[in-house]
């Protein structure tokens, strides 16, 4: 019985793989797989001047960590929206910060035009805020652009915080826009480079307690021939609390820039 064991398994095994290559020849007819033809050699990285030692430090601070406690405000419930965006900067004028680079600062031109905030808004500097809650405690921030001279914008970003208010981010620069995506603020900012910008992305860090540029790009913003036309513009955000993003009530917002076409990694500076 042995041997008719043996033979109706060689069997089988040999009925198995014709019918398989059957298979494979039916699939064949219908379009096989072709070359791409031969694929460049993968090359590694080569790191350049080995034996030159690593920095311990960076050499300038680039804003990074600044906080400071905002001295007489006081926000019921841990609630930004009822705040005067106004009251708030003035305020600051007169914080003292935790850890600064002096970006908090404004210049006297900006303070003076404070004054023109109740009598004659479209000449106040502080823009109307924007609210999303960018540190993840469940509790919206409180987003402020200040216009300064020269076509520049300082942006702050305050968080309330144990029955008053703590200013986590404040930056400076000529900017293209600014953009809320997700928990990140982004801020785009011309460059010397042309049919080039910055992209700078700002995000929460738990330890530090503080927003930190956390991602600094240069895009182009300028399409290569064949690469089609530029993507358009999202919509418009709504007046809360239709949007997560959205400015004081009774204020327009304005349309979202339109984002390049390609990204090339970069430092900044």
């Amino acid at each position: 019985m042995r041997p008719q064991y043996r033979t109706g398994r060689r069997t089988a095994a040999a009925f198995a793989a014709v019918t398989g290559a059957a298979l494979l020849a039916g699939c064949g007819t219908g379009g096989e797989l072709r070359s791409a033809g031969r694929a460049p050699a993968a090359i590694g990285p080569a790191r350049l001047w080995p034996e030159l030692p690593p920095a311990s430090a960076a050499p300038y601070d680039y804003g990074e960590g600044e906080t400071a406690r905002i001295p007489g405000i006081t926000v019921p419930d841990g609630d930004v929206h009822g705040l005067d965006p106004v009251a708030v900067v003035r305020a600051g004028l007169n914080a003292r910060p935790d850890r600064s680079s002096g970006t908090a600062a404004l210049p006297a031109e900006t303070v003076r035009r404070l004054d023109d905030c109740p009598d004659a808004p479209a000449s106040c500097p502080v823009l109307a805020p924007y609210y999303r809650d960018l540190t993840g405690d469940g509790r919206d921030e409180m987003v402020l652009g200040i216009r300064l001279p020269g076509r520049q914008l300082s942006v702050h970003v305050y968080m309330p915080e144990a029955g008053g208010l703590t200013r986590i981010m404040s930056t400076s620069d000529a900017v293209i826009s600014v953009e809320l995506a997700g928990r990140d603020l982004i801020m785009r900012a011309p460059s010397a480079i042309t049919g080039y910008q910055y992209r700078t992305a700002w995000s929460w860090d738990d330890q530090q307690r503080a927003m930190l540029p956390t991602q600094d790009e240069i895009l182009r913003t300028t399409p290569r021939a064949g690469q089609g036309r530029r993507p358009t513009p999202g919509p418009r955000p709504s007046a809360r609390p239709a949007s997560p993003a959205s400015p004081a009530p009774g204020t327009s917002a304005p349309t979202p820039t339109a984002a390049p076409s390609a990204a090339v990694s970069a430092e900044r500076r």
